[in-house]
């Protein structure tokens, strides 16, 4: 990532980033698929639904791994070496200790949480039981995040990608024979197995590596230097997952007073804007690597014509993909659930959304450049003020006089303008880069940090 064409290298390392990702997204589009289809409206609810809640408990623990993959980048960049080993097992150190938390806290406060968000009766115990299957599987989801950011950091984007390829497969196969008979309890177990699978593979292949990378199990521990890089990296990226999702369990909260069938459509939607947002998402995730490497290597000027590259791309994908899901939401929308009460509900907030995802891509890709840079504190401040202050400020005063379902789904690209301006002005104004020169400048050895 620090020489060659800047273009030819963000765009060839994103490009498994975005299969990988698609293959990702496909474990709940196809458990949401298969039990709209065989199951119900109401247990299709019950699985599109959950999303803010487990992205809410799941975002901070990710959000340590993001901070973990940009300390090993610059280090990577940097060619130390042994800083690089230590990270990496640190990384993994704390991935197991997190998935006993999360496995605790999902399976044990899965009803409360519901009860709190305003679950209707007739969704509550089919949406219990998908999250708690869900939730057994934490291991999985923890330790592939873990393991696939440590091969992203030093480059490799590829074999997260395979492992992923064949967890998906094993997915479908597990959702055609466990959902007709367990219900939404068999598509939460097809989840959980295959995220279990494509973590073993992902932490085998790190055992078997040749690069720095390369995982010895005994040596799996907490190098308190860099677990507090790690820490004062991700925590920030972490609370802001939080605040956010928590923002959109209080939209989710909004959703559900409408009933069975917007929370059906609504969440059929957002499982569909999942996919078509995959590009940017992916474009990110290669440009946090990229900056952070080059920042490591020194090579600012480079960091600097990423970052370019990397907004402009961004933008140009959001505005083809909100085109697309302009002209092409209702059919795309039907392979949920051909109910015309469903349907509308999800054409709505389509209408509404899809117009504005070039302003979505804005604060994603600044977020993803300023990570990179070591500046995570600022997208944390400027999404925990947007995305979570005002859009839950926004919704629950204006929802008490105006009680319209698209008073809930234009929360979205307000709040998308509003952190975007910030953005912007403050990279044309502060003064990023050298901030990340000194960072740079100043990285500690594997002695200092262990």
């Amino acid at each position: 990532m620090t020489e060659g064409s800047i273009a030819k290298k963000i765009t060839l390392f994103a490009l498994p980033i975005f299969f990988g990702s698609l293959f990702q997204q496909l474990y709940n589009t196809i458990d949401a698929v298969v039990v709209g289809n065989v199951v119900g409206k109401e247990a299709l609810a019950a699985v599109t639904s959950t999303g803010s809640l487990i992205n809410l408990l799941v975002g901070l623990i990710q959000g340590i791994f993001i901070g973990a993959g940009v300390v090993i980048a610059r280090y990577y960049g940097a060619k130390d070496m042994e800083a690089v080993g230590k990270t990496a097992h640190t990384d993994l150190a704390f991935a197991l200790a997190a998935s006993v938390g999360l496995t605790l806290v999902g399976v044990l406060f899965t009803p409360q949480l519901l009860t709190w968000m305003g679950t209707p009766a007739d969704v509550m115990d089919s949406s219990v039981s998908y999250l708690r299957w869900y939730f057994a599987g934490s291991l999985g989801i923890i330790m592939y995040n873990a393991c696939s950011g440590i091969f992203r950091a030093v480059g490799d984007s590829r074999h997260p990608l395979y492992y992923l390829i064949t967890a998906s497969v094993i997915n479908v196969v597990l959702d055609l024979l466990l959902v007709p008979a367990m219900g939404v309890a068999g598509a939460a177990l097809a989840t959980s197995v295959s995220q279990l699978l494509s973590a073993a593979l992902a932490f085998h292949k790190l055992t078997r590596t040749d690069g720095p990378n390369r995982i010895q199990p005994r040596q799996i521990r907490f190098h308190r230097g860099y677990l507090r890089e790690i820490v004062a990296m991700g925590l920030p990226t972490g609370i802001q997952n939080s605040v956010i999702s928590f923002a959109n369990v209080v939209v989710q909260t909004n959703v559900n007073a409408f009933g069975a069938e917007a929370m059906a459509g609504t969440g059929s939607y957002n499982k569909l804007e999942g996919f078509v947002f995959l590009p940017i998402q992916s474009f990110c995730m290669a440009l946090t690597t990229f900056v952070s490497q080059n920042i490591g290597a020194r090579q600012y000027d480079r960091a600097r014509g990423g970052a370019r590259f990397g907004i402009l791309s961004c933008v140009s994908a959001a505005i083809l993909v909100g085109a697309v899901m302009l002209a092409w939401g209702r059919p795309l929308l039907t392979l949920f659930d051909s109910d015309p009460a469903v349907l509308q509900f999800g054409m709505l907030s389509n209408r509404i959304r899809a117009g504005f995802y070039a302003l979505l891509a804005v604060s994603h890709v600044m977020a993803a450049v300023l990570r990179g840079a070591g500046r995570s504190k600022v997208p944390m401040v400027i999404m925990l003020v947007c995305w979570c202050l005002i859009r839950v400020s926004y919704i629950t005063i204006t929802v008490h006089f105006i009680p319209d379902i698209r008073v809930v789904y234009w929360a979205h690209p307000i709040t998308w303008a509003l952190s975007s301006v910030i953005f912007l002005l403050y990279y044309f104004k502060a003064d990023w880069l050298h901030a990340s020169r000194r960072a740079g400048d100043n990285l500690p050895t594997a002695e200092e940090a262990g």
